[in-house]
């Protein structure tokens, strides 16, 4: 059931003290957790002074045995739904801090990364497992960034906390993983700011005068005279810019 929902559980006991510790519990912390599964996180984060733990499960199964594991304890609310369609709504009416943790599916962690970047109430620390690959690419700096680097950075400062090997799970994914912190900056959304970077990145192996112009649909010349106001070569290429550089280029265009 949970492997039809791309699930793979942890059984590496050391490495679910990592992902709880990576979120840095103080006392009364409100935390949410996306796909709880049997429960082995969930443990520890009951175990630690929380005041409250949200943990929203898709899998009905899943969620009914835990609720009845845990039925006799005020602190964990268990919520049978799709975090992609309520982590929102949850958050929204919250009103307050929280934290967000998971060992999460692998083939939401993109959508789910876009829901918490356009979130109102962001968490101030997430801590997600992940494919490794995935992990590197968001936390990459020049010259390897990247679409998902400046679109994640824009709004968190990530942390590669500790890699996992496929066999920590049951059953194990045919690829390494990893432990991502993301910590919270205090931005404005910018739906503007994520609309340039497509374009921008639309073909990394082309300049940033290429991709501005065709994205743009503006002319090179004006391209050329706003980038060397920035004194930003107009040959380099989008994997080669910092992201305040990338934030300054946004704020031109």
């Amino acid at each position: 059931m949970g492997r039809r929902l791309g699930q793979h559980f942890l059984k590496d006991q050391n490495i679910l003290k990592k992902i709880a510790g990576a979120l840095e519990i103080q006392s009364g912390d409100f935390i949410i957790e996306v796909g709880p599964g049997r429960g082995s996180l969930t443990e520890l984060l009951m175990a630690a002074p929380v005041g409250r733990v949200i943990a929203i499960e898709k899998d009905k199964k899943l969620a009914l045995d835990l609720k009845l594991k845990n039925r006799n304890d005020v602190v964990l609310e268990v919520i049978e739904d799709d975090v992609l369609k309520v982590l929102s709504t949850i958050t929204n009416k919250l009103n307050r801090e929280y934290k967000l943790i998971g060992n999460i599916p692998y083939y939401i962690t993109g959508h789910l990364l876009r829901i918490v970047s356009e979130l109102d109430n962001k968490p101030s620390l997430t801590v997600f497992t992940m494919q490794k690959e995935v992990a590197k690419r968001l936390s990459a700096k020049p010259p390897a960034m990247n679409l998902l680097a400046a679109s994640v950075q824009y709004w968190a400062d990530p942390k590669i906390v500790a890699s996992i090997p496929p066999g920590s799970f049951i059953p194990p994914p045919k690829v390494d993983s990893a432990i991502i912190s993301l910590k919270t900056k205090k931005v404005k959304n910018s739906e503007d700011y994520y609309k340039f970077i497509k374009i921008l990145f639309k073909q990394p192996r082309k300049t940033i005068l290429n991709n501005l112009s065709e994205g743009l649909e503006m002319e090179k010349g004006t391209i050329k005279e706003k980038l060397a106001d920035l004194d930003i070569k107009e040959r380099s290429r989008p994997q080669n810019l910092d992201l305040e550089t990338i934030k300054k280029i946004s704020k031109l265009f």
